[in-house]
């Protein structure tokens, strides 16, 4: 771990003045904390904002939910209202981590994790991520848990959260704040694929601070689930998850949302194949041909081929549950 200077603001401000391509924002520091041990993230100065007034839950003026950057992912899955309204978002954060982590990791840091690829942590190996233009040897390497949609010849790694995962299902706006004011970003552009450029996770500019998430009115609370698949049934990341959505009139799905973990570098969505659904019967049919759509265009690597499949099932079976509907 390399020296950094040290700050703690107590307003938003104060943070602003201090930010910049050589500082970094900590919260819970527990992504951060892991990068700097590693010396994968060098800052020259650390900006905690825990004294910001950043911690509300507030139901907005048009019904949906406001929810402050600093708010813990313990204290959002178990606070009433998200609960009883987007129980989607509630399972995701409790599917994730371990309580420990939960009580810690914030709702803002929790959108701006970086990848947990083998090859990014490790600095004795080059990757594009971490060393722009210095190769990605996940490519030809061990790839089982890498990306099979929306990867580059730069970049094959994936996203960790399974909080976004939800959020992306949920159409959630992040509200930002930087030098030139407050500004929102639809969830779907938030996050970025690879491209030729896969050091850049996020649409957020160095200058700027997450304020908050807004949820939507409708939170698909009658019929919605999360799924994970993983290698162990605690404290792993996704192989695959799905967050499935539905508006449902009797046995007719009226709209639909579907959202991929553990496949992409940005949680993945395609709305062409949740218009599959639209108008149709809740069955397994229809389900499997939204499931086809959504994996078009997947290229597996090596070893994460079963991905493809895995998916495939994981979606028709969230969706069945989502619904309501036996098997």
């Amino acid at each position: 771990m390399t020296p950094f200077a040290y700050s703690k603001p107590h307003d938003v401000a104060e943070a602003l003045r201090l930010a910049g391509p050589g500082a970094r924002f900590i919260a819970g520091g527990t992504n951060l904390l892991d990068l700097m041990k590693e010396n994968v993230a060098r800052p020259e100065r650390l900006i905690d904002i825990n004294a910001l007034p950043l911690r509300d839950i507030a139901v907005t003026g048009t019904g949906g939910l406001r929810i402050g950057a600093l708010v813990s992912n313990a204290d959002l899955a178990w606070h009433p209202d998200v609960e009883r309204r987007y129980p989607l978002l509630s399972q995701a954060l409790l599917a994730g981590a371990s309580p420990q982590l939960r009580n810690m990791a914030s709702t803002g840091g929790n959108l701006l994790q970086r990848t947990r690829c083998y090859y990014f942590y490790d600095s004795a190996v080059p990757c594009n991520k971490r060393e722009p233009g210095s190769g990605c040897p996940a490519r030809d390497g061990v790839n089982r848990i890498h990306a099979i949609l929306g990867a580059s010849e730069a970049c094959v790694a994936v996203h960790p959260s399974d909080m976004c995962v939800a959020l992306a299902a949920l159409e959630a706006e992040v509200i930002v704040i930087g030098p030139g004011g407050e500004r929102r970003i639809a969830f779907a552009d938030f996050h970025r694929l690879p491209g030729d450029s896969p050091e850049r996770d996020n649409s957020l500019a160095d200058d700027e601070l997450i304020l908050a998430v807004e949820l939507p009115a409708a939170g698909f609370a009658e019929h919605s689930t999360y799924l994970k698949l993983r290698d162990r049934a605690s404290y792993a990341f996704a192989l695959v998850s799905v967050a499935a959505a539905l508006d449902m009139d009797g046995a007719t799905v009226r709209r639909a949302r579907i959202a991929l973990g553990g496949v992409a570098h940005k949680p993945w969505r395609k709305v062409e194949a949740e218009a599959v659904l639209v108008d149709q019967p809740a069955t397994a049919e229809f389900f499997a041909l939204a499931a086809e759509r959504l994996l078009s265009g997947a290229e597996p690597l090596e070893h994460n081929a079963f991905k493809i499949e895995l998916a495939r099932r994981a979606i028709v079976r969230a969706l069945t549950e989502a619904a309501g509907v036996q098997p």
